[in-house]
């Protein structure tokens, strides 16, 4: 490079050129494959996968569960015997295979039983070895097939061929429909290999016959094992979707639940609140320190009822409207049992033991469990008669709601709900650690028992 000035010689400065050479990908490596290649690739590779790898594993066939019909109606020993009825049934037709396979007129004696051998392992193979015993089908009908001429001047005796169906079913009813369309392609290629190997004149004729026999029983055999994985797919969706609505129930139970309290909870705190506020004028001349502890518990009663309030935020819907009444108590139920009386429930209430006020948390789940169960009762079992029974214990409180039976016939059909109410309940009484039984009656109706613990108020005494 040179450069030049006004009464300078021209400088030259060398100039180093870089040559970056990059590495030649080998032949074919980055070059995008075809769909058809990946397909081809792809069936390969599940070639390999169900009829190679392992083909001679270990896996046998399990016994039937007592789930199954077959097990399921019996009892005793007999309920033992046909959890084995598959394998029974496997080895009733290898017996069948091998009598076809010694019932040859060309050959007698020891090549005979031979050839019964031959028609009988793999059947029985395919119950330890499944994708071994498709394999070993093969060879022992070749073997079969050079021991002795067959007289139907083909490839298959009919020892063989009986062997191979069913060798073909029970390993199509073991593994999974693609495994079966390899065994039917790589019979039609066997049958065209041993047909030039023998020197059969007929066996492109036999061939058709036996792939045509093949498919229709892999093609039943396969829409069975299809329309199983399906259902199996189903049942496991299913309970997965009833999984997440009794979530989702439970959910919504809790927070209307959470609603409910915080308004009880609310009530509580503003009275403390006010309480604490108006003592210090209630006493003439409190000293400094009774002033400072009453403005404490109410700073600290304001507080809970703004973090109580953030909390009801959380759970509350965008379309939750607060209730502009107090939450209901016992003291409402006669209004309750008015109401659903005018929506034709005969309703009846009894009241035992020493009515008292319990905590307005208990009355209010005693009130709403009174209300679910009689809201169940109208739709599940319209035209029935109820009873409500309410008993106050030392312990605590007692809930008995029970219907009869509708009439029959009732012009009124039944109209169940979602589901939610019982899911309610239970939620309810676990919150005030009660207990809780449902249970249908000897008349045909339904009962709720429901026990809410209430500790005893402590006297001035602290007894």
């Amino acid at each position: 490079m040179l450069t030049t000035g006004p009464g300078r010689p021209p400088t030259v400065f060398p100039v180093t050129e870089t040559t970056h050479t990059h590495p030649t990908p080998p032949a074919g490596a980055g070059r995008p494959r075809s769909p058809e290649f990946r397909l081809a690739a792809d069936a390969l590779a599940g070639l390999r996968q169900d009829l190679f790898h392992g083909a001679f594993a270990y896996r046998p066939l399990p016994r039937l569960g007592p789930g199954s019909r077959l097990v399921r109606g019996r009892s005793g020993r007999m309920r033992e015997y046909a959890a084995w009825a598959p394998h029974g049934l496997v080895a009733f037709l290898g017996l069948v295979a091998m009598w076809l396979g010694m019932l040859r007129g060309d050959i007698l004696g020891a090549p005979a039983l031979l050839c019964g051998l031959l028609a009988l392992v793999p059947v029985l193979l395919t119950l330890v070895r499944p994708a071994g015993a498709f394999w070993l089908s093969l060879v022992a009908s070749l073997i079969s097939g050079v021991v002795g001429e067959d007289y139907w001047g083909g490839i298959w005796t009919p020892g063989t061929f009986f062997s191979h169906l069913v060798v073909l079913t029970v390993v199509a009813v073991r593994t999974r429909p693609r495994t079966a369309a390899w065994m039917w392609v790589l019979t039609g290629v066997y049958g065209s290999f041993a047909g030039s190997l023998l020197g059969r004149l007929d066996a492109r004729g036999e061939v058709a016959q036996t792939q045509l026999v093949s498919a229709l029983v892999l093609l039943v055999v396969a829409v069975r094992q299809i329309r199983r994985q399906a259902a199996a797919e189903v049942t496991a969706q299913q309970t997965v979707t009833e999984h997440e609505r009794s979530r989702r129930t439970l959910l919504e139970e809790r927070t209307t639940i959470a609603r409910e309290l915080h308004d009880v909870v609310a009530h509580h705190m503003s009275v403390v609140a006010i309480q604490a506020e108006a003592a210090p004028y209630r006493v003439e001349n409190p000293p400094p320190e009774l002033e400072k502890a009453f403005a404490t518990i109410r700073e600290n009663a304001v507080a809970a009822l703004t973090e109580l309030r953030r909390v009801l935020g959380v759970v509350r819907a965008e379309d939750y409207e607060a209730p502009d009444a107090p939450q209901p108590t016992l003291a409402d139920l006669d209004a309750l049992l008015a109401n659903v009386r005018e929506a034709g429930l005969d309703v009846t209430k009894a009241v035992t033991g020493a009515v008292r006020e319990l905590p307005q948390g208990v009355e209010l789940s005693a009130y709403r469990i009174v209300q679910e169960a009689l809201s169940n009762t109208l739709r599940h079992a319209p035209g029935a008669s109820a009873r409500v029974e309410i008993g106050y214990v030392l312990g605590g409180l007692g809930l008995r709601v029970v219907n009869g039976p509708p009439p029959a016939p009732s012009l009124v059909k039944p109209s169940p709900g979602a589901g939610h109410g019982l899911t309610g309940m239970r939620e309810r009484v676990s919150m005030l650690d009660g207990e809780m039984t449902t249970a249908r009656t000897a008349e045909g109706g339904y009962e709720v028992t429901v026990f809410l613990p209430v500790p005893a108020p402590e006297t001035e005494d602290g007894a």
